[in-house]
């Protein structure tokens, strides 16, 4: 614990709050902004790729996943860099970077710390640190969407896979900080989906209905306003 204390020195704190704001920039916001709505007056409320999706497409929905997925891998990779340090997933300063990026997103500072759910963002640094876990799990949320179109289902079963993943696919050592990660991130994957959870439940959870073009998807069931993607 020392030895933690005595790394995490000014220059490492400093790269973990930039990190932590860069997270907290809402992209999916942002385009909705840029085409002249607010999205959290649109669809669920959430200011998601997600709902994003639902106002202006799929193509807006790609795009803000994307810009969010990079919010997490780009911290672990360029503080890795910085550092000299391997992103091999055993590095603690820029697992704590990409961590710091994803509270950025579900906890922002620019949106009085209202955010999302941090799916997309967890993606990122998962990529980074344990690829294997985040081929699983990203396998196992086209397989759940496809088969249920709700995409809360989907990003539930891939919060499960992540330390599933981290642990028969490229099994860490005995409490590293990226098998730390893997579980910590999918107990809070799980808490900022506890709404979608009791929705899941009542069978009033949101889903997709196929649909040929890129306009907005097409909904069923009205679901309720959470605030969060």
């Amino acid at each position: 614990m020392n030895d933690f204390f005595h790394n995490l020195d000014a220059s490492r704190s400093l790269l973990i709050a930039g990190a932590y704001l860069l997270g907290s920039i809402p992209f999916g916001l942002l385009i909705g902004k840029a085409h002249g709505i607010d999205i959290r007056d649109q669809g669920s409320g959430n200011i998601g790729a997600t709902n994003l999706g639902r106002a202006l497409g799929k193509r807006w929905a790609f795009a803000a996943f994307l810009l969010d997925f990079s919010k997490g891998i780009a911290p672990v990779l360029i503080v890795g860099k910085l550092l000299g340090a391997e992103s091999s997933g055993q590095d603690t300063i820029p697992i704590l970077a990409g961590t710091a990026s994803i509270l950025g997103h579900n906890f922002p500072v620019f949106l009085r710390f209202k955010g999302g759910k941090g799916v997309a963002t967890t993606f990122g640094v998962i990529a980074a640190v344990a690829l294997p876990a985040a081929l699983a799990a990203g396998l196992a949320w086209i397989i759940l969407y496809l088969s249920t179109r709700t995409v809360s289902i989907a990003s539930l079963t891939a919060g499960i896979t992540l330390p599933l993943g981290t642990c028969f696919l490229d099994p860490p050592p005995p409490f590293s900080p990226r098998l730390v990660f893997s579980i910590a991130v999918a107990c809070l994957i799980f808490i900022r989906h506890r709404k979608n959870i009791s929705r899941i439940l009542r069978g009033e959870e949101l889903t997709f209905k196929k649909k040929t073009g890129d306009g907005p998807a097409a909904e069923k069931n009205s679901g309720e306003k959470d605030g969060q993607p």
